[in-house]
């Protein structure tokens, strides 16, 4: 299957850290602006976003280590990898400092990059995101209404058994359904477009490592947080999550959160509500530049 694109980026790679990341850029003028998706995702969780964002800023969104049409993760890793690999990746481009967004479960590769590497970021902008050490991990509870999905994927071996060769159904049928706010608006083009990525070899590797990372790094977060404390602007924005995203960032930030949330939204705000999150995002950033 040929990958998604829209017209209005360009699409590239950069050799980093011992591995491969592929992006798409977009806008000619303005600070720079880093998108990070979570899980399911690439940067096609974005794509609708990334247009409106583009007036304002010159924009970069990343597929993680392992994700999207990044290389395949051949080992494991953890979320300070996939944080190095975003600091060299900046480094690469020689864009930074930049406005950093990341949401779900890349939230402890952005925080990680800010509090070890303030140079690189010139505000913190979290949406739908957690951190281990801080309450996420009581997300992997099922007896109290936790996701099955985390312990599935931290479990040596369980998402190749479990997941490969129905991905299409596990995003289509389960992961966009049930945590989608506004019906429709993930259309079968979007869950086909992530599905593809998935249905590579080691497909599933980038968010098995990412969730194995965050049943284990409780302590080091809370520790990173008493010793380097984000001094950058930050910005959460919540969907179904309600406060839980700034609730988060107010423990590890030394300054004001600014917390926007969006009504009747799901789990994936810039694919849901692109105009919305776009707006709030240039809003704050139009401030911390400003």
């Amino acid at each position: 299957m040929t990958p998604n694109t829209i017209p209005e980026v360009q699409h590239a790679t950069a050799a980093v850290n011992g591995t491969t990341l592929h992006y798409v850029s977009a806008g000619a003028t303005g600070t720079p602006l880093l998108l990070v998706h979570g899980f399911p995702e690439s940067w096609w969780a974005f794509h609708r976003a990334i247009p409106l964002l583009a007036r304002h800023h010159r924009v970069f969104a990343v597929d993680l280590r392992g994700f999207g049409d990044s290389a395949p993760a051949t080992s494991p890793f953890t979320s300070a990898d996939a944080a190095e690999d975003l600091h060299s990746f900046i480094q690469h481009l020689d864009v930074g400092p930049v406005h950093l967004a990341g949401q779900d479960i890349a939230g402890a590769t952005v925080y990680r990059l800010a509090a070890q590497h303030p140079e690189d970021v010139r505000s913190l902008i979290a949406t739908e995101m957690g951190l281990a050490g801080f309450g996420l991990e009581a997300l992997a509870d099922v007896t109290h209404g936790g996701s099955w999905h985390i312990g599935v994927l931290a479990s040596p071996g369980i998402a190749e058994l479990l997941l490969t060769g129905r991905e299409r159904r596990v995003l289509g049928e389960w992961a966009f359904p049930s945590m989608t706010g506004r019906p429709g608006t993930i259309t079968d083009d979007d869950v086909a477009e992530f599905a593809r990525t998935y249905e590579r070899a080691s497909g599933w590797q980038g968010a098995v490592s990412l969730y194995r990372s965050m049943l284990a790094e409780g302590d080091e977060l809370r520790a990173l947080a008493r010793t380097s404390p984000v001094a950058a602007p930050a910005l959460a924005i919540g969907g179904f999550g309600g406060s839980f995203t700034a609730d988060t960032l107010s423990q590890v930030v030394t300054g004001d959160v600014t917390s926007v949330l969006i009504p009747d939204v799901g789990h994936y705000v810039a694919l849901e509500a692109p105009d919305e999150f776009a707006a709030a995002v240039i809003a704050f950033t139009g401030r911390v530049d400003g």
